[in-house]
């Protein structure tokens, strides 16, 4: 009971930070994508229905690429969620 902060569960089958670090970068990466396709969209085409076209094709590509490298391996980034300090 005194040791209660040590997790018993190994690091490589803690599954609650592979979904806190894929849930991130899946949501980083659709943002950053969908601005760098609505940037690209106004800069070349006229029609709104293309700009939201290239916005949504940067969606769909910032999501592939990061469920693919979720599904690959985990993310090689760890964040820092709970705000507590790591050792």
């Amino acid at each position: 009971m005194a040791d209660e902060s040590k997790s018993v569960i190994p690091a490589n089958y803690d599954l609650n930070e592979k979904w806190d670090a894929c849930l991130e970068l899946g949501l980083r990466r659709f943002v950053y994508s969908s601005l760098a396709g609505a940037g690209a969209g106004f800069l070349i085409f006229r029609s709104p229905a293309t700009r939201w076209a290239s916005v949504a094709f940067g969606a769909g590509l910032g999501i592939g690429s990061a469920y693919s490298e979720c599904y690959r391996s985990p993310p090689k980034f760890t964040s820092n969620i709970s705000g507590t300090p790591s050792s």
